[in-house]
């Protein structure tokens, strides 16, 4: 396998999977370690592995890190599919079988948060540990609101039609909206730099990106968060950006610790990508933290 070591600006060096029949980008760095589990970092709506970019190279230092582009996102096929946390999960689990062959600490963001999530409530044994960093996903609560709330029906049904989600796809990926978008949720205004708009820029102009948009849209909503939680069984470690402007983070990390107990969270001076925004801080509290649940593990055992 492959082994490349990474720097602040590095792109395009990863490899290709097939998974399905479809190309699935990802990057490996690092060498294994003995005693020390393998990272698997799984990336936001509409990033990639670039948005690992300042993680992977501090934490190649001490770990075996691999990070994915989930199908329909970065540089991995943009097929026509229905997208959703159950497709990702089954991506991450055969990644996880196939490529890594051993079972990984996944640290998500945001939507990569929730699809790690249902990785490590269906497939525990994949699962080493679970690192969630302003994770999305609805607790049952809001599911049953939000289907009872006429503006969100309405919002919904008119971004159903193809046109719609169309036109809206072609606002949002311009350059200048992308950069608004994210300085809005940063609130260190210099981390939005001209790079981290390109890589987010560049995947919105494959074939195929249009209807990964639409599809969001017309996904049945997953698995609610406090379901998932009663069948995961390994350690967590919350990470909050609690400047997210998307997220109200006190509200949804005491919702956390009542479904799931055995957890430890931090919250951060950063918005809603805190492993970008902050990444000295966020590489130390991974690094510790795997270090300590792997000593634990090894004195269990």
């Amino acid at each position: 396998m492959q082994t490349t070591t990474l720097n602040h600006n590095s792109t395009d060096i990863g490899n290709y999977w097939q998974w399905q029949g479809h190309d699935i980008y990802y990057v490996k760095s690092g060498d294994r370690r003995e005693g020390l589990p393998p990272l698997l970092l799984v990336h936001g709506f509409g990033a990639s592995t670039d948005h690992w970019r300042k993680n992977i190279a501090e934490l190649q230092k001490e770990f075996e890190v691999w990070a994915i582009d989930l199908l329909g996102f970065g540089r991995s096929a943009k097929p026509v599919l229905q997208y959703g946390g159950d497709l990702w999960r089954d991506q991450l689990q055969a990644f996880i079988t196939e490529v890594i062959q051993q079972p990984a600490v996944l640290a998500g963001n945001s939507l990569g948060g929730y699809s790690s999530l249902c990785l490590a409530s269906y497939h525990p044994d994949s699962a080493k540990g679970l690192i969630l960093l302003n994770s999305a996903g609805p607790f049952s609560d809001a599911l049953a609101a939000s289907k009872s709330n006429p503006i969100q029906k309405l919002i919904r049904t008119v971004l159903l039609q193809s046109w719609a989600s169309y036109l809206l796809f072609q606002y949002v990926r311009r350059r200048q909206n992308i950069r608004k978008t994210l300085e809005k949720v940063y609130l260190d205004q210099s981390a939005v730099t001209d790079q981290l708009v390109e890589d987010i820029y560049r995947p919105s102009c494959d074939r195929g990106a249009p209807q990964v948009f639409a599809s969001v849209f017309k996904t049945p909503q997953g698995d609610s968060v406090d379901k998932l939680l009663a069948s995961v069984n390994c350690p967590l470690l919350m990470l909050w950006g609690e400047g997210d402007p998307w997220m109200k983070c006190k509200e949804r990390g005491e919702k956390f610790k009542q479904y799931y107990q055995n957890l430890t969270e931090y919250y951060l001076q950063a918005g809603h990508c805190p492993h970008d925004e902050i990444p000295e801080q966020v590489n130390q509290l991974i690094r510790d933290w795997v270090r300590e649940k792997s000593v634990e593990n090894c004195k269990e055992s």
